[in-house]
């Protein structure tokens, strides 16, 4: 049987019981047919003020991400996909690799992660791209992991803003106008493109206008990680107001 409003494909999505920016922003780029249900990885609003801070906050997650992937197979959804990205980028692209394993293992189902809809949405967008400005929620020890997956893969990070945001909840209270001079302060012409990392910054609408009066590409992980999602389910819906991805490619 088919389910009947996920009569295309049923997303599983995994996110943080903190984020609050992932589900609205991959509800709103949802195709007919096309059903997203979350399962959060349940973390205290823990304080951030350093890099010790978050590398706790990276283990908390870590030690619950799998309770998260069981609730939500149990909608036997047909694809996971990750709204929560700093996980995804740690110890560069082998260890966005082993997560990517470790999950699918556990799932039994493949999943689209953020790091690699990045590299993704980067490949798609320019082939010539190879100088990268790049926007996190993060303490400086998240910015390195970044920095070195987006190395692995061939890209200089020339640029990099770490908004170091003090807890999980506050990443989602960063206004547009921050985004928006953040985007501003990192552009200039040895810019190729400008990448944005953290599921709980809301930035899609952002960076779709931006792109728009830069003329390059910005890519906001959560559009990308839904854009890369659809495209390996074989669906190709165009979908107005989040930029070059989803509509044209």
């Amino acid at each position: 049987m088919t389910d009947s409003l996920g009569w295309r494909r049923k997303f599983g999505v995994i996110a943080p019981s903190t984020n609050t920016s992932v589900q609205p922003e991959f509800d709103a780029m949802r195709p007919i047919g096309v059903t997203n249900h979350f399962s959060r990885i349940v973390i205290p609003n823990m304080k951030i003020a350093n890099d010790e801070d978050f590398n706790a906050l990276i283990d908390t997650i870590r030690a619950t991400i799998m309770e998260a992937v069981d609730s939500v197979m149990s909608a036997e959804p047909d694809y996971l996909v990750m709204g929560m990205s700093a996980e995804t980028f740690w110890d560069g692209l082998e260890g966005s690799v082993e997560l990517q394993r470790r999950i699918e293992a556990r799932a039994g189902v493949k999943v689209a992660m953020g790091s690699d809809a990045c590299r993704a949405a980067l490949r798609t967008l320019g082939p010539d791209i190879c100088r990268i400005a790049v926007i996190t929620p993060y303490q400086p020890v998240g910015d390195r992991q970044v920095e070195r997956f987006f190395n692995d893969c061939g890209y200089e990070v020339a640029k990099l803003k770490g908004l170091k945001c003090e807890s999980p909840v506050a990443i989602a209270h960063v206004e547009e106008r921050t985004l928006r001079d953040a985007i501003i302060e990192l552009n200039d012409s040895s810019v190729d493109a400008i990448v944005q990392v953290g599921t709980n910054l809301a930035m899609a609408r952002v960076a779709a206008m931006a792109e728009f009066w830069l003329d390059k590409p910005v890519v906001a992980i959560n559009t990308a990680t839904y854009w890369w999602a659809l495209r390996q389910n074989g669906i190709q819906d165009r979908v107005q107001g989040f930029g070059a991805l989803l509509e044209r490619h």
